[in-house]
């Protein structure tokens, strides 16, 4: 069994944000509610996330804008702090990401029992935050290190926010990636947050990776999960399952349990 099954279970899972409060230190942060505010309003988040169904959940520091290739210590530690809080509480598998930082999202996963990271492990990136050129091998050697070795790792091949500095295709740098970094699932991406893959690059990754998980990374719809499924083995969703269907917005209990009943009716199951 690999580690993506043992971790999801389910064929096809429907992996939830709880997308953490602008952090410390961060342009956002509310200084007024503090790291309360943020354990609080992720709470309620995760409540309404657990109580629709979700398959798993991961948090992350979407709030952290302008976003970072190496994050400060506080905003991993404060991130390690906040799930702490919630540990509890999780009642699905969960993950974790820490924008851009492939060895934050490591260390993270590793101090909070994580069972899966997403991130950007491998390619080379014009990006909104410069020249993106994550290191695949000292990412997987570091968890080693850590003796975090159960935790899965998924792959976002398609860099939000970013174009790709390598001229090959799509499902080429995807079927690389899997053969030079061997991770447990590929994801692929819209433009940037909140905005839908192109079903022809999930067709193409999938295409040339039939025995590798490949999942949605962003802007999946209600409208549009029956669609992403028949062709993806799962998908992460954020911004459809808050209120309005806005990104920075609180999850509408209402909107997370529609997506999920759409996902199951969708699978089978």
């Amino acid at each position: 069994m690999s580690r993506f099954e043992k971790v999801f279970g389910q064929k096809k899972p429907v992996i939830a944000m709880v997308h953490l409060g602008a952090l410390p230190g961060t342009p956002l942060h509310d200084t007024a509610g503090g790291i309360a505010a943020i354990v609080d309003g992720a709470a309620k988040d995760l409540t309404a996330l657990q109580a629709a169904g979700v398959d798993a959940v991961m948090f992350g520091n979407e709030n952290d804008r302008p976003y970072e290739l190496k994050v400060d210590t506080a905003s991993t530690a404060t991130m390690a702090y906040v799930i702490g809080r919630l540990r509890d509480q999780i009642t699905v598998p969960f993950g974790v990401n820490v924008l851009w930082d492939p060895m934050a999202s490591i260390a993270l996963a590793a101090a909070t029992g994580a069972a899966f990271v997403r991130e950007i492990f491998t390619g080379t990136y014009a990006s909104d935050m410069g020249i993106w050129a994550p290191d695949a091998g000292a990412a997987q050697r570091y968890q080693h290190r850590l003796g975090n070795t159960d935790c899965a790792l998924l792959y976002n091949v398609s860099a939000e926010f970013a174009g790709s500095l390598d001229p090959r295709g799509l499902p080429d740098r995807a079927r690389s990636a899997v053969f030079s970094s061997i991770p447990d699932a590929v994801l692929v991406s819209g433009a940037i947050t909140g905005e839908a893959a192109e079903m022809r690059d999930l067709e193409g990754v999938k295409r040339v990776l039939p025995k590798t998980p490949v999942l949605a990374n962003t802007g999946v719809k209600h409208a549009t999960i029956a669609d992403v499924l028949r062709v993806a083995d799962g998908c992460i969703v954020g911004s459809a399952l808050k209120v309005g269907g806005d990104t920075w917005a609180a999850v509408d209990p209402d909107r997370a349990k529609d997506f999920m009943d759409r996902a199951r009716a969708a699978r089978g199951y």
